[in-house]
């Protein structure tokens, strides 16, 4: 890529075979509005509304429960988990100079920010596409190149996910695990296992399986493969890797500090969960939330949390779903509010957020 004066948004669509995702597609007003979308959204607030009428003796104390939560614990819950953001903007501004290209943290995390907007109002995950997206319009980044450094962070986070669950897990239950608890965990170490071997799969023989298959196009394809598969091992590097990992553990540590205060915040004097089963069950509904089926995960985590509470560990059902609610208003519906506001004055929806380049990083050629 050559230095220069900042071009402006249409400049920066960069190569041909990366001009296909437009803003006209990624239009968070015409999302809304796709059936799919209404349909993602419907469905599980009928099955939430079923399950509170089936069950409405036992959940009439859950909104008294709520707003006799602790505000300072409340506050300090929105605290740690709103610190978790520049976090992953730094881990994400690594993986991008990992691949030659600079961005500065604060543009990263304002990015993933507004990304985490996209993912809680539409499904099927299309704040990551977003985010690839933003990064492009506002800077001269490679967009394939970028979605391979978020498809890199999503197999940190599963895998942070999986071992710190497991770990939690059996301090939580004295190395003694419920059988519902093992299929969990065997399911996610089988995932995790899934992605080692894709990756290692894509490391050595991704190119020349593509250059095999009778594709149309097959020069463009193997084209954005190539800038994909350096974002995805390029991001990684042995001197970035122990700063990325301890990004990692403490971005989960905030999630989990998170659902710990909200439970201390209820103060329910029957509910004995400790940080090592607030730890489990937050890592649970994190792991829930890939599901790509609604905005974030709307129906399925709160029911994962609910579920995980009673029946591990034996929570009453009026307070595991008023710790569930509180949960997801701070993880969910605040970033709805707050998102919201930051998508209309931010100038990046609109490609107006230049990033500019840092001449002394070397950068990979487009």
């Amino acid at each position: 890529m050559t230095d220069g004066p900042a071009p402006g948004p249409a400049a920066t669509l960069g190569p041909a075979p990366e001009r296909e995702v437009t803003a006209e597609q990624l239009s968070l007003g015409r999302r809304l509005r796709q059936p799919r979308t209404i349909v993602s959204i419907a469905v599980p607030l009928v099955i939430i509304l079923v399950f509170v009428a089936l069950n409405r003796q036992q959940l009439e104390r859950v909104p008294g429960l709520i707003l006799g939560a602790n505000p300072f614990l409340v506050l300090a819950a929105f605290a740690i988990y709103y610190l978790g953001f520049p976090l992953r903007g730094y881990r994400w501004a690594l993986l991008l100079r990992g691949t030659g290209f600079y961005c500065p943290t604060k543009d990263a995390t304002e990015i993933i920010f507004l990304s985490w907007l996209v993912n809680c109002v539409v499904p099927a995950k299309l704040g990551d596409v977003y985010r690839a997206y933003l990064l492009k319009i506002n800077s001269r980044a490679s967009l394939s190149r970028t979605f391979g450094t978020v498809f890199i962070e999503r197999v940190l986070d599963l895998f942070a996910i999986v071992l710190l669950g497991l770990a939690a897990g059996f301090w939580s239950f004295r190395g003694r695990l419920p059988t519902d608890v093992q299929v969990v965990v065997a399911i996610g170490i089988g995932v995790m296992v899934l992605l080692a071997v894709g990756l290692l799969f894509l490391r050595s023989f991704g190119s020349r399986f593509l250059a095999a298959l009778p594709l149309p196009r097959k020069e463009t394809i193997l084209e954005l493969y190539e800038r994909f598969e350096q974002g995805v091992f390029g991001a990684i590097g042995w001197r970035a890797l122990p700063r990325l990992l301890l990004m990692t553990a403490l971005i989960w540590a905030s999630e989990s500090l998170r659902l710990w205060l909200v439970v201390q915040a209820l103060g329910f004097p029957d509910v004995s969960l400790g940080l090592s089963g607030a730890v489990f069950v937050a890592l649970i509904g994190s792991l829930l939330t890939a599901v790509p089926l609604s905005p974030a995960g709307l129906g399925i985590v709160e029911a994962g949390i609910v579920g995980v509470l009673t029946l591990v560990y034996g929570v009453p059902l009026a307070e595991a779903t008023a710790i569930a609610l509180l949960d997801r208003v701070i993880s969910v519906f605040s970033i709805i509010v707050f998102g919201s506001i930051a998508y209309v004055l931010s100038p990046k929806p609109r490609g107006e957020g230049w990033i500019p380049e840092a001449p002394e990083v070397v950068r990979v050629p487009a």
